[in-house]
């Protein structure tokens, strides 16, 4: 069985085929890899064993990151919760797998890296386990009224409650005015937790790509911003990409406000999952909050095919938690230019 190459923005059957394909998501997109691209310079390829000129019936993309601080690799894909490879057949899933082998030692490549919700065809691969995180979705099948019943009482429903009591100014779009109130909000946030924000040319550019699959949603008291999300939309499922608040403000509920207003938009929309991506399972409080709005959790286990030692996850969390206390004291700009400086380099 024959494999074969693909450039997924110059290749219109790329985007044709994530379209009609039942796991497809926005993060295969061709506006996602073109925010990559354009962001931090890393090409996308699809590995797949349809013949060019030729209908696919299946396809892994992958995006090639090139550092000479954290080494080169192929990762599917960089900046993404999950990634699923777009392959049926167990046996089209190792031909292809065995000539990613091939180009592991011949670019010399540290390592080749899927993310996938599931991982069944895998097993029989010979790729490893690496890092693994707790993954929640909200399934939408059942009526608002319904799923708001099914929200824990204290934290959510009455905070949403509240969040309705103080009359929040609510805000949605993709307007540069409300990408700015986001970032200021989203550095604020990255700052309390101690590390370094994606630089706001990264949001600009998942603006620009995705357009209106994507939604900047604002809430604001007395005229000053206190919480923002960012969602995507693909298919039939909305996902959960970024958000940012005021901690000061964090008792007028406006975080659950503004999940509420995202999950009752892509109801009506026609969606039928909120994805609300990934969790460190070292951080409960983020994996309790996603378990108070009904969701389903599961694990989510990232898998490589290695070919020399290389940094795992949780080596590049312990260095940046070691940096913490500086990030936490840096000005505005400072922190963000040192996201400038890092990002690329993580993937």
């Amino acid at each position: 069985m024959a494999v074969y190459t693909l450039n997924p923005l110059l290749d219109s059957r790329w985007g044709d085929f994530v379209e009609r394909h039942p796991r497809g998501s926005i993060f295969h997109t061709p506006g996602w890899l073109e925010v990559l691209r354009r962001s931090y310079g890393y090409e996308p390829i699809v590995y797949t064993t349809s013949a060019p000129g030729t209908p696919l019936v299946n396809g892994i993309v992958f995006c090639r990151i090139s550092s000479w601080l954290t080494g080169d690799r192929m990762v599917s894909l960089p900046f993404t919760d999950h990634c699923e490879p777009l392959v049926e057949d167990p046996e089209e899933v190792k031909e292809i797998l065995g000539s990613l082998q091939c180009a592991l030692g011949r670019e010399k490549f540290k390592y080749i890296e899927l993310r996938p919700l599931c991982a069944n065809a895998l097993t029989e691969t010979g790729m490893q386990k690496n890092n693994s995180f707790c993954f929640h979705a909200l399934d939408l099948h059942a009526e608002l009224g319904e799923l708001f019943g099914r929200l824990q009482k204290d934290s959510i429903q009455r905070k949403i409650r509240r969040a309705e009591r103080e009359a929040l100014f609510y805000e949605e779009g993709r307007s540069d005015t409300l990408l700015k109130k986001f970032y200021h909000l989203f550095v604020q946030t990255r700052r309390r937790h101690r590390v370094p924000p994606q630089p706001i040319n990264w949001f600009r550019n998942v603006v620009t790509c995705l357009g209106d699959r994507l939604k900047i949603r604002v809430a604001s008291k007395a005229g000053r911003p206190i919480a923002s999300i960012i969602t995507l939309r693909h298919s039939h499922t909305m996902v959960y990409k970024y958000g940012g608040s005021d901690a000061s403000a964090h008792n007028l509920g406006a975080m659950p406000f503004l999940f509420w207003k995202a999950i009752q938009d892509a109801k009506v929309g026609g969606a039928q999952q909120f994805d609300f991506g990934r969790s460190d399972y070292d951080n409960a409080g983020l994996i309790t909050f996603k378990d108070r709005w009904g969701s389903r959790r599961i694990e989510l286990t990232y898998w490589r095919l290695p070919s020399q030692s290389a940094p795992s996850r949780g080596q590049w969390k312990r260095k940046l938690k070691f940096a913490g206390p500086i990030f936490a004291c840096m000005p505005d700009r400072l922190l963000a230019a040192s996201g400038r400086a890092l990002y690329r380099h993580v993937g």
